[in-house]
């Protein structure tokens, strides 16, 4: 752990980082809004993963079993082949984190080369007739490391995690009111607490949405973030890396956010209007 709390402070990486994620903001927006998984609801990069772990896993199995080289030998050709789609979801999702976890990240993709690479020489030796096995048992291991960077990013530092969703445990359950219907603007997000949890509320007519004010990707601060379209269509763009979520309904529009922000009840009793948890 004290190694990777120094290798998440390390600014060495920083220059390689910004050259790299600059190239990948070249991209085109729906290009990157697919691979963040914007289109399935949650990130893409977990879910393209299990094809080449699981293809290398299972193929380490087989080849402690007698008579199952060929099909060990399929598996990691096929394992090799899942690699590439998996390596472009998680280099998107890469480029809109924070720089402690970007600079983890790079060394976890560099471990993930490392691996890739003596998949490949174990399965161009399979292909020409010799065994492969300490090349592909070795890259397994290269692997785990790469994996549990992965996890570190993930788990302790939550990346590719919604960060907003946490708050609504600490949204009173029972109804709370959170001011007037008549001090609320239309066709302008007004924020207010809901305790300490800010609230993004959106009016049209007599009409509120309610969701969290924190972003679910870093927690940028939606309110103060532009509005973009109008009507239904209407959007909050995250000032910080440009999440853009619909306002009647938290529906996430662009990334990098894969997850739609979280909504709160609403109702207005007697001119006030009160939320709760869902």
């Amino acid at each position: 752990m004290q190694l990777l709390n120094r290798l998440e402070t390390t600014r060495s990486f920083d220059g390689v980082i910004d050259k790299v994620q600059a190239a990948i903001l070249k991209t085109p927006e729906r290009l990157r809004d697919t691979l963040h998984g914007v289109w399935i609801g949650h990130a893409l990069h977990p879910v393209l993963v299990q094809v080449p772990v699981g293809a290398f896993i299972s193929a380490g199995v087989l080849d402690l079993l007698p008579g199952q080289r060929r099909a060990s030998t399929v598996l990691i050709a096929v394992g090799t082949a899942g690699v590439a789609p998996a390596v472009a979801a998680g280099w998107t999702d890469w480029s809109q984190m924070t720089k402690d976890k970007q600079r983890v990240g790079l060394v976890h993709a560099a471990a993930n080369v490392a691996a890739v690479g003596l998949y490949t020489a174990s399965l161009v030796a399979r292909l020409r007739g010799r065994s492969g096995r300490a090349l592909s048992y070795a890259g397994l291991s290269v692997a785990g490391l790469g994996a549990y960077l992965g996890g570190h990013i993930s788990y302790s530092r939550g990346g590719g995690m919604n960060q907003a969703a946490p708050d609504l445990n600490r949204v009173p359950a029972e109804w709370t009111s959170v001011g007037s219907l008549a001090s609320l603007p239309e066709g302008k997000p007004a924020v207010r607490t809901v305790g300490d949890i800010p609230v993004l509320l959106w009016r049209e007519g007599s009409s509120v949405t309610a969701m969290l004010e924190r972003c679910g990707h870093e927690t940028g601060p939606l309110g103060e973030g532009d509005v973009v379209g109008t009507g239904k269509d209407a959007c909050v763009v995250c000032p910080w890396h440009g999440s853009t979520f619909r306002l009647r309904d938290g529906v996430v529009v662009h990334g990098p956010a894969a997850n739609h922000q979280p909504l709160l009840r609403v109702r207005v009793e007697a001119g006030q209007v009160e939320v709760a948890q869902p």
